[in-house]
């Protein structure tokens, strides 16, 4: 099994998720930290991109999701950035976590999170 990961920690994007009528009013911010499950191997040995997950493209597309999609749940905005993160077949694993920065909640909190692997 691979050790080797691909950290992109702290993507910020505004977005339009969340079950409240007022979530969907305006963008909000959210906060993504991403970790790909990759061999890095061969890229370790060529230092060539076209070996590796090219981690740019990875943040363009999970901003793609955060900013053009829409659900209501955190739950399911961190299963379709992993579905997103996993279309490339060299990825084998991913761990995403999604933070609500300003959750409509009475506590004071500093965020709300969903963390899953895949």
């Amino acid at each position: 099994m691979t050790r080797d990961r691909i950290l992109i920690p702290g993507l910020r994007e505004l977005g339009v998720h969340g079950v409240l009528p007022e979530e969907h009013e305006r963008p909000q911010p959210f906060e993504v930290d991403i970790e790909l499950i990759v061999d890095t191997s061969v890229a370790g040995a060529s230092d060539n991109l076209v070996d590796t997950v090219d981690y740019s493209a990875v943040c363009d597309a999970v901003s793609r999701v955060v900013s053009s999609e829409s659900y209501e749940l955190l739950e399911r905005l961190a299963a379709r950035i992993a579905e997103v993160c996993r279309s490339d077949p060299r990825v084998e694993g991913v761990v995403v976590e999604v933070r609500k920065l300003h959750p409509p909640v009475r506590s004071q909190v500093g965020y709300v999170a969903v963390r899953i692997e895949r």
